[in-house]
């Protein structure tokens, strides 16, 4: 029987999880409110905030789990990416329980995580497959294979689109986190109100930040005729930014797939969250008779259980890291 204790700390939510043989007993995750205020993650605060809900955190993943800390066969933690403070205090408490219990660590990509995740409710889920990854840092075109090795086919090259999300809401005075809110006000609104551009790009590649500076400038542009146009508008004004985004991911997936002939097809991230594009990708997956897989709300944005899980695959294989493994804030796949 294996048994491991699975720690996540790469942003703003501390995470513990536990896994036995494959199946997850326990996921705790407790999320930092303090960031409200300043409409984004302050990395200094976040960190000291893992100090202090990673022992509480652990703890609660034990009761939960029912399982004692004798009964561990390792001890996981995300080494990255993500901000260097925060994975500092998971490395540092995995390290020193792992020390302390004489048992082996694990050490995960984020990544690599969030794509183990489909294996969580999905265990005889077939590869390869392709994953669209989309969370607030990261926008990535993933071939899945099996052992978890990856081939990278498209990637953004600058701006995540969970950032993209997060960016118009604050142009829109939305507080922080934003993009949830756009989807909630969407949900009332007309996707094709507005017509925002299409980023242009070559091959599978992705890019953002055009599409964030074109939606500055078509906010600017129409507050200074009309001063009451967000509030008057917003749920239009959602609705069509969310359309964009989520159009553009689709057309990227549609050609990975036609390129590769793949066609089990998943999705992955905190923007795996978002109804809308869960929507349009089910009616695509309809439409062109993909195998689509998507993680449970609870495993889609930053959360241990998905860090047990690709710990799970790496204990099989005897994949271990040492002591001296350190955090790094970009990712080593």
């Amino acid at each position: 029987m294996c048994t491991i204790l699975a720690i996540e700390s790469s942003c703003d939510d501390t995470s513990a999880a536990i896994i036995q043989d494959g199946r997850i007993l326990s996921n705790v995750v407790s999320s930092q409110i303090i960031h409200q205020k300043y409409g984004g993650v302050v990395p200094e605060l976040a960190s000291r905030a893992h100090q202090g809900s990673i022992v509480p955190v652990v703890n609660a993943a034990f009761s939960e789990a029912n399982i004692r800390k004798s009964q561990l066969n390792a001890i996981a933690f995300t080494q990255g990416p993500g901000l260097l403070g925060s994975l500092l205090v998971g490395n540092s408490f995995a390290k020193a329980m792992a020390l302390g219990l004489n048992i082996p660590l694990i050490a995960v990509d984020h990544l690599q995580a969030h794509m183990a995740a489909h294996f969580i409710d999905a265990p005889q889920l077939q590869l390869p497959m392709l994953c669209l990854l989309v969370s607030g840092g990261h926008t990535l075109l993933v071939q899945m294979d099996a052992n978890l090795a990856f081939t990278f086919l498209g990637r953004s090259t600058d701006d995540a689109a969970g950032e993209a999300f997060d960016k118009a809401a604050k142009i829109l005075d939305l507080p922080y986190p934003g993009g949830p809110l756009i989807d909630q006000y969407a949900q009332n609104g007309n996707p094709y109100r507005f017509n925002f551009p299409e980023p242009q790009i070559s091959g599978l590649d992705m890019s953002f930040s055009g599409l964030k500076t074109a939606f500055l400038y078509f906010i600017r542009d129409h507050v200074a005729i009309n001063p009451n146009f967000i509030q008057e508008n917003m749920a239009d004004i959602c609705a069509s930014y969310q359309h964009r985004i989520v159009i553009y991911l689709l057309q990227r997936l549609k050609k990975a797939s036609k390129l590769s002939q793949i066609k089990t097809i998943g999705l992955a991230g905190g923007v795996a969250a978002n109804s809308y594009l869960r929507k349009k990708l089910m009616e695509t997956a309809q439409e062109l008779n993909w195998e689509l897989h998507i993680p449970s709300f609870q495993y889609c944005t930053d959360n241990a259980a998905m860090v047990a899980m690709a710990a799970h695959f790496k204990y099989l294989k005897a994949d271990f890291a040492g002591q001296d493994c350190t955090p790094f804030t970009r990712s080593s796949l």
